[in-house]
């Protein structure tokens, strides 16, 4: 059984940082998967944030935290990082750690099979 577990969250004020993580049981590291991390703001959709194919490295970024968050990986423990700097209020959200077995990594949400139970990250300007 596979699960995520996310942990990192809580509140800061603006220009601050958070690291978040995320711990997967259950997944091997013999096969490729792209991990990375959604949120959700309320009254808002789940947007992507940052994404890893573990293996290969190849990294990707919504433009609005791209040159402020770093995704990071540790293959041998199954687990990825999400270095958050610079916050803004707008980062306010539950922040949700995914995983899929997947040489790249969908845009949308319902295609990734594991989910954590989420983080909670607020900025305050």
């Amino acid at each position: 059984q596979v699960q995520l577990a996310e942990s990192g969250g809580g509140s800061v004020q603006a220009g601050g940082s958070l690291r978040l993580s995320c711990g997967a049981s259950g997944l091997t590291t013999d096969r490729s998967k792209c991990m990375g991390w959604f949120r959700q703001a309320p009254g808002k959709e789940r947007e992507g944030v940052a994404f890893i194919v573990t293996g290969a490295g190849r990294k990707e970024y919504t433009s609005s935290v791209k040159g402020r968050f770093t995704i990071s990986q540790d293959n041998t423990k199954n687990a990825v990082y999400l270095q958050m700097n610079s916050l803004k209020s707008e980062d306010t959200a539950m922040y949700y750690c995914v995983a899929i077995y997947a040489t790249y990594c969908p845009s949308r949400p319902s295609a990734y099979t594991y989910w954590g139970q989420g983080t909670q990250v607020t900025v305050s300007s």
